[in-house]
Order: C-alpha cells, then sequence, then structure tokens
C-alpha cells in the first residue's frame, strides 16, 4: 500500500501525468546526482500509482454506467 501523499492526490490525472513526463525526461537527460535521482523516481513511482488508481476508478465508472453491455477493450 502507498503512503498517503497529499501533494499529489489532489492532483488531477491529467496533472499527475504530465508531472510523471517531466520526471521521465529529467532522469533520461542525467547529470542529476544519485539522490536527487532516487527523490524523482521515488515521485514518478507515487504518481504512476496515482495515475494508476485514477485510471482504475475511471473504468469502474464506464462499468457502472454500461452495465451488462461491458465489452472489456482488451479482448
Amino acid at each position: 500500500m502507498t503512503t498517503p501523499n497529499p501533494e499529489i492526490d489532489v492532483l488531477s490525472f491529467e496533472a499527475a501525468y504530465t508531472q510523471l513526463e517531466d520526471i521521465v525526461q529529467k532522469l533520461e537527460s542525467g547529470g542529476l546526482s544519485l539522490d536527487q535521482s532516487l527523490d524523482l523516481y521515488e515521485k514518478g513511482q507515487k504518481l504512476s500509482a496515482h495515475c494508476a488508481k485514477l485510471l482504475d476508478n475511471a473504468e469502474l465508472r464506464v462499468r457502472q454506467l454500461v452495465g451488462d453491455e461491458y465489452i472489456p477493450l482488451d479482448e
């Protein structure tokens, strides 16, 4: 289970995803210290988990709205 993080928990999917993209770009560009890289990686993990939770909630809402007509896209 992830530790609650109020700073991240209030973000919309789009805002969290944008921050995650920025972190990936910074990590890929290099030039960071090990501590900076680890801090960014940790924040990226939290943002990724937050995005996944928001997507899961959105999928649940769609299932509830569609009901029996729901057909998973991955099948």
